[in-house]
């Protein structure tokens, strides 16, 4: 086999490979040898079946195993000789004269193919304990606490039918039917039955809810209400609707008494209990929002430093992954890049600028965890897959076997886990100050959550 580079530019290697007839013959012929004690053709006893018939029969489906394996055999060795870190799988290119390629599978002529990869970069890792970072902290008040108790309340608020011909009130709640039409058309996902609407609740486009105010049970009415400018179905955005409503029953909400009943709903014995359970649960959604806002300064300080080369491949990869994503959205809600004041060439442009800051960082990441020895131990991949199995109802075991026999989906639950290990490491040697800041700053949506660097 002789192996011949014909391309080394940045991080792109092409190599011409041409095997020799006479190896393609010996190797054919080894596995024809190999199959006389394995098959039975009828007129010959087993192990007699001479190696010239064995070609007749099987010659062309074996051949093409061999060159599969010639192939296989020529990658290794270009990884191997020269010691390369690939950043995807091989591409082939097999001679696309049909009269070649047919000589090489007859092993009358050479087999020539190329071999075209791309490498990983190699680039040094810093120290990053002069990295310094603010991480924002918000303090859990009675307050908070108070309206978190009051959620839950609210949650499974009970509420009683009101006398027939009774109207409704604010904070009522109004079982309805409606039928919505724009300009006289019905549009999808205007159309729904038993639907609860809470007056006053703002669950409901505004001025829909208003209009329900002194409905009783079996009336009918028409309700006039104009969608948001920025609702998430573009094609409704600012349209003005008429909704043919029946109101089914009116109901009053009953008083909201939080004591040691209520709070056993929850699985706890006391109104305090219930109140530590909520502050624990708010303290876990601050501890989140926090480390969302640290680590996304702390990846936009490792964009800073480091600008090394990324492969097209998985720079393409990680692109066509979010440009699905665009479009796939812009499809459910009508909207178009006119509507985000872009164009799809500058919308492209962003986002693979997007998907190679992800592809470096994702580089970065991974040799960071390498040279501290992050690890992922068999008690942190159960707990894992038990999370993810346990997010599919009555089809646990189906998930748990998926995962278990599929590799590539096992690394694709990994590699967050291991990226929020690097992370922890990063947090650890980097200098990161506390910042007390209030819940609204806290929880402010000014910025997009940190995006997984891959």
């Amino acid at each position: 086999m002789q192996v011949t580079e014909t391309l080394s530019q940045g991080l792109k290697r092409e190599y011409a490979i041409v095997v020799p007839a006479s190896d393609l013959a010996t190797r054919l012929n080894a596995q024809l040898a190999d199959m006389k004690d394995k098959v039975r053709i009828n007129g010959f006893r087993p192990g007699k079946v001479p190696v010239a018939h064995l070609k007749r029969v099987y010659g062309r489906s074996v051949m093409a195993d061999v060159v599969q394996e010639t192939i296989a055999a020529a990658n290794k060795q270009i990884v191997s000789d020269s010691g390369l870190r690939l950043a995807q799988e091989p591409r082939v290119a097999l001679p696309t004269d049909k009269d070649t390629l047919e000589a090489a599978l007859e092993a009358r002529g050479d087999l020539a193919f190329t071999v075209a990869l791309e490498v990983l970069p190699k680039f040094e890792v810093g120290d990053h304990s002069d990295i310094s970072l603010e991480r924002p902290v918000a303090e859990i008040g009675d307050t908070e606490i108070d309206e978190g108790v009051q959620r839950l309340a609210q949650d499974r608020r009970a509420y009683a039918d009101r006398p027939a011909g009774a109207k409704a009130e604010k904070f009522d709640r109004v079982t309805v039917d409606f039928v919505g039409t724009i300009d006289g058309e019905a549009f999808e996902g205007g159309t729904s039955e038993n639907i609860e609407v809470v007056i006053g609740s703002g669950t409901f486009i505004p001025g829909f809810e208003d209009q329900l105010m002194g409905a009783t049970a079996g009336e009918r009415r028409k309700v006039e209400a104009t969608f948001p400018e920025a609702y998430a179905t573009r094609k409704l955005a600012g349209r003005k609707a008429e909704f043919d409503t029946t109101v089914k029953a009116v109901a009053a909400p009953e008083e909201l008494v939080v004591d040691e009943a209520f709070a056993r709903t929850y699985g706890v014995e006391s109104v305090e209990a219930l109140r530590e359970k909520v502050r624990e649960t708010i303290a876990s959604e601050y501890g989140r929002a926090s480390r969302e806002r640290v680590k996304r300064k702390l990846l936009d300080a490792l964009a800073e430093r480091y600008n090394f080369e990324v492969p097209e491949g998985l720079v393409e990869q990680e692109f066509s992954a979010i440009w699905t994503q665009v479009e796939r959205e812009h499809q459910a809600s009508g909207r178009s890049f006119a509507d985000e004041n872009t164009t799809e060439e500058a919308a492209r442009n962003d986002y693979r600028a997007i998907a190679v800051r992800r592809v470096r960082l994702g580089l970065l990441l991974a040799e960071i965890g390498s040279k501290a020895e992050v690890t992922i131990s068999d008690d942190e991949m159960t707990k894992a897959l038990v999370a993810r199995a346990r997010s599919f109802p009555g089809q646990e075991q189906q998930v748990w076997d998926f995962y278990r026999n599929n590799q590539e989906a096992l690394a694709q639950l990994r590699a967050p886990i291991y990226e929020e290990k690097v992370v922890d490491h990063l947090l650890a040697v980097a200098k990161v100050e506390d910042r007390k800041v209030t819940v609204k700053e806290l929880l402010a949506d000014d910025d997009e959550p940190a995006s997984p660097a891959a």
